[in-house]
């Protein structure tokens, strides 16, 4: 049996503005930082194996303090990269509401189906993320893995995993926290999901 823990990011400098936050590359906040060393002092008691993590800016800060607390450096991945929100990447829902209303209205309703220009297809991430979590689970089977990546990919993938509807992911899993743990078992009897957003710091949890 391996057990992944997947984690989303710390808190960035977007996210203390309610920005969608895809593709862009942005810093973390005071308390993002904070919330990462709280990552890493659990992982420096989490018996770890390895650590994987999306490429991106604010994923690598994040992973940095469990990478040293662990003395297990993370091996990039760029499949665990978050979903890019195309045109409504880096603008917040009132500045999306003044200039495409009826657009967002859509979006909301059906986030799967009514994507933005430029943005990338959820089932496509779907399929990509869980390619991330075959190759993870191969390669460290019997083992556990800290997972560093993004609010939506997880929360899609978590839908999918659950047989629950993407274009509901919002409404089942509302709030991701930063840097809070969610388990998943692999085995040959199938993927179970074992705990959700079990936070490492108390001012994890945010919406978005």
């Amino acid at each position: 049996m391996t057990r992944l823990i997947l984690t989303r990011h710390a808190e960035t400098l977007w996210h203390a503005e309610n920005r969608y936050a895809g593709r862009s590359e942005i810093g973390l906040t005071e308390q993002g930082l904070r919330q990462a060393e709280a990552l890493g002092r659990w992982a420096a008691k989490a018996d770890l194996d390895a650590i994987w993590a999306s490429p991106m800016q604010r994923v690598r800060a994040t992973a940095a303090p469990a990478a040293q607390a662990s003395g297990f450096p993370p091996t990039f991945d760029g499949r665990l990269r978050e979903v890019d929100f195309g045109w409504l990447e880096g603008k917040t829902r009132k500045e999306a509401q003044a200039e495409r209303p009826a657009e967002l209205a859509a979006y909301l309703e059906n986030p799967v189906d009514n994507v933005f220009e430029g943005a990338e297809a959820p089932r496509e991430a779907v399929a990509r993320g869980w390619a991330a979590l075959d190759t993870i689970a191969a390669s460290h089977e019997g083992q556990r893995v800290l997972i560093v990546a993004h609010s939506t990919l997880i929360r899609l993938l978590l839908c999918d995993l659950l047989d629950i509807p993407l274009q509901r992911y919002r409404q089942v899993f509302p709030a991701l926290g930063n840097c809070t743990l969610t388990e998943i078992d692999i085995s040959n009897r199938g993927i179970g999901l074992i705990t959700l957003n079990i936070p490492t710091y108390l001012d994890g949890l945010s919406h978005d």
